[in-house]
């Protein structure tokens, strides 16, 4: 298993340059059975990273450019009518795929982005009534541009709930960037990528996740973590049941990761560091004093006591 990670992440590096921990968060994600929502200006990557790793897997890929006319139907798919067999048949939209590339999500309305709330809690998208399930492995992977930008719709708490992690993309550093001129010139930059995965592979390594151990002291410790965004007076909404199985899969595949078949505190504070904040709501006063959601997680994971 850990040879087949390596050849992922390897596999993914020859397109992204100079992003080797955001690499494994993103396969971190995919073990764990999570959605991703990559955030931040323009031009970094967001776009790239997801189809790196979509193109590096043996399965169906689809890509929604979201735009402010963007309608649930194009995304979801409808209901026509066939005139040969005079009856209405239904026509699964781009979402019922196994990888599926929400581009600049928060550009289209809210009634758009809503469409995504079955399908991403579910695995399954209803058309006219009629449900349909999409390919496992599934995985929705969002990118977003910072709200302050011009002509973006804030994600509603419901969406961002059922995203497992936000990552930053960010600048390279200056090293990187210089290879990727180097590579940019040669013209290697944007070279194809072929599958080193299939879904048998996904699903096998899911599988093992899954039995990952993680010991009663350290759910106790997870709970406790939880339960403190909800105590907070910074927090005017803490994080959800939802929020809780989310920390402990991520754990678990970070442990994985690892190769451990157990997980130790360092992973329940990495993934809680990982699957809380965006999840979180500051109060105005937290707000206007500059503090971070991921500040608030850091504060509360020194406060917890580590078992």
């Amino acid at each position: 298993m850990n040879e087949k990670i390596k050849t992922l992440e390897q596999n993914m590096q020859q397109r992204i340059v100079g992003k080797p921990d955001l690499i494994a968060a993103i396969i971190t994600t995919l073990l764990a059975g999570g959605h991703l929502l990559l955030e931040d200006v323009p031009g970094v990557g967001k776009t790239s990273l997801a189809k790196a790793l979509a193109d590096s897997l043996s399965l169906s890929f689809a890509r929604i450019q979201c735009t402010p006319d963007t309608t649930p139907s194009d995304i979801t798919g409808l209901s026509v009518y066939n005139p040969a067999d005079r009856a209405f048949q239904v026509v699964p939209g781009p979402v019922v795929n196994s990888i599926v590339l929400a581009d600049e999500l928060n550009r289209t309305s809210p009634r758009t982005q809503s469409a995504l709330l079955e399908v991403m809690e579910e695995h399954r998208v209803t058309i006219d009534g009629k449900p349909i399930p999409v390919p496992e492995p599934f995985m929705v992977i969002g990118t977003q541009n910072p709200a302050e930008m011009a002509g973006t719709y804030p994600l509603p708490e419901s969406q961002l709930d059922r995203f497992m992690v936000r990552l930053s993309v960010g600048y390279p550093d200056p090293e990187a960037e210089e290879d990727m001129a180097r590579r940019f010139l040669e013209g290697r930059l944007h070279s194809e990528t072929r599958p080193v995965l299939a879904a048998r592979d996904i699903a096998q390594m899911k599988d093992e996740v899954r039995k990952v151990t993680i010991h009663e002291s350290l759910r106790s410790y997870c709970v406790k973590i939880v339960e403190s965004t909800r105590t907070k007076p910074e927090i005017s909404c803490g994080a959800s049941p939802r929020a809780l199985l989310a920390l402990l899969r991520y754990a678990q595949a970070l442990a994985f990761m690892d190769s451990r078949t157990y997980c130790i505190p360092e992973d329940i504070a990495e993934a809680a560091a990982r699957t809380l904040p965006h999840r979180l709501i500051l109060t105005a006063g937290a707000r206007l004093s500059r503090m971070t959601k991921e500040e608030m997680v850091r504060t509360i994971l020194s406060q917890v006591k580590v078992p």
